[in-house]
């Protein structure tokens, strides 16, 4: 069977507990998370952002300290709790060639498949960070094409309209999103961009959130899976939002019997 083939997949958005700094207890307790979701037949897990590290560094020196290489020895241990056949994507703090990159790493049992480092630096970021010269990129996998971007990429529509556009099937999004104020039963507004944004293109999501404060800041609890017409699936499960998505459904951009997402579009014109 080809990636092709395979018409639906488990995913889970897990959240385990991050403390910043805490380096080898944060990869303990990520696989942790990743051993239990495979119980449950996940073939796609995402965890958050900077969840080996931490977010809420006090400057650059901070970060590096809790920072890793993408062949650092321990990544065995995270790869070794990865069923078969599944994919896991985890933010880190990466250090590379003199350079700080706030990363998503994407790994199966066999190893890495690719590291995304991201391109969109949000607030005190840009103080740390190095930027990331792509905006998201696509990984084939076992069973389809993978998107991976990170937190504030997603806040700019371009970014999962890129992805869907080069082919994937779906979108795993590390995040830290801070608390803000919202209006009364309203979702958080990066939530409901990420609805959009899953709308807009026919792709899903798998949002992997912060929960609990860090160094004063508020996460937002926003670990949720979002399906390809945009709603909500699964969301803030306590051992992880598991969720179902049809990659069928996903790939086909038809809108019957006169419309198509794509190539409606008027490049002519904007």
């Amino acid at each position: 069977m080809t990636s092709a083939d395979v018409d639906e997949v488990r995913v889970a958005a897990l959240s385990p507990e991050i403390l910043i700094g805490d380096l080898d207890g944060n990869l303990g307790r990520i696989r942790d998370a990743i051993s239990a979701a495979a119980l449950r037949g996940t073939r796609l897990m995402v965890l958050p952002e900077l969840a080996t590290s931490g977010y809420m560094f006090a400057g650059r020196a901070e970060a590096e300290k809790a920072a890793l290489t993408s062949d650092d020895a321990r990544w065995g241990a995270v790869c070794d709790a990865i069923p078969e056949r599944a994919v896991v994507v985890v933010g880190y703090a990466e250090t590379a060639g003199g350079r700080l990159y706030n990363t998503a790493a994407v790994l199966t049992r066999d190893g890495r498949l690719a590291d995304y480092r991201k391109s969109h630096l949000w607030g005190i970021e840009k103080l740390v960070f190095d930027q990331g010269t792509e905006a998201g990129i696509v990984v084939d996998t076992s069973f389809g094409r993978l998107g991976v971007a990170l937190c504030y990429d997603n806040e700019f529509p371009e970014v999962p309209r890129r992805l869907a556009l080069a082919g994937a099937d779906v979108l795993a999004l590390p995040v830290n999103w801070p608390l803000v104020p919202c209006p009364a039963g309203e979702h958080a507004p990066e939530l409901i961009q990420a609805m959009a944004a899953a709308r807009s293109s026919r792709l899903p999501v798998v949002i992997a959130d912060r929960w609990g404060s860090e160094r004063g800041v508020d996460w937002t609890d926003g670990t949720a899976i979002v399906d390809e017409q945009g709603w909500i699936v699964a969301f803030r499960a306590v051992m992880g939002a598991t969720a179902v998505l049809s990659l069928a459904s996903a790939r086909e951009k038809s809108l019957p019997p006169h419309n198509h997402l794509f190539d409606d579009r008027r490049m002519d014109i904007y």
